[in-house]
């Protein structure tokens, strides 16, 4: 069955305004409304409102009483929540990649680290390739789905805790820890190894929380 236009309309603006959304595109305070959008997107109305529908039900937008629709402004205690789960998930998906990881999948991690280790690596996206890389290895589609939303949430916090040069550089040494173990088929050293990396960076983001306020 061909997929109708309205649904092609639908799924190319909620890319695209999710794109916007992650990217940092709109300030913090901004109000997104359905006509405005339109035509900053170049769209019609029903797949923007479709699209916006679905980015609150994802809770990257918040209705907001007397504003309307804003970007998701997450609290201390929001980032405590936000940092418990990706510890759980993280842990898991690791401790998966090591029962499951095919070679190929091993050796695309090792790849993604050397490439992490050049000069001019970009740290944040080399860090979203190699965790991306664990959760495919991992062979779970429902952890990937969850894993993913967690992530786009995390976007939403702003500043990567990676822009710091320390904080970078220790990172590549606790995903060589993940990788050893997933190498090794341990799946509880990978689980560890994963959760450690995560409370390093919760810790490196409270730092920046601390900086701001």
């Amino acid at each position: 069955m061909p997929i109708s236009k309205d649904n092609t309309q639908f799924h190319a603006a909620y890319r695209d305004i999710k794109q916007k959304i992650l990217s940092g595109f709109f300030s913090g305070d901004a109000r997104l409304r359905e006509l405005e959008i339109s035509k900053l997107i170049g769209m019609g109305r029903t797949p923007v409102r479709e699209a916006l529908k679905r980015l609150e039900d994802e809770r990257l937008l918040t209705h907001e009483p007397r504003r309307g629709l804003v970007i998701t402004k997450i609290d201390r205690q929001g980032v405590t929540e936000l940092y418990a789960m990706r510890e759980v998930l993280e842990g898991a998906a690791a401790e998966f990649a090591a029962r499951h990881a095919t070679d190929a999948e091993i050796d695309n991690m090792q790849f993604i680290l050397e490439q992490s280790a050049l000069p001019e690596s970009d740290p944040v996206r080399m860090n979203l390739q190699f965790h991306e890389a664990i959760y495919g290895a991992a062979h779970n589609q429902h952890l990937i789905r969850t894993l993913q939303s967690i992530t786009d949430t995390t976007f939403l916090l702003g500043r990567s805790t990676l822009q710091s040069p320390q904080r970078a550089e220790k990172a590549v040494a606790e995903h060589r820890q993940i990788l050893e173990a997933i190498r090794k088929r341990d799946p509880e050293a990978a689980n560890m190894a994963a959760k450690q990396h995560i409370r390093q960076a919760f810790l490196e983001r409270l730092k920046i929380l601390r900086d701001v306020g």
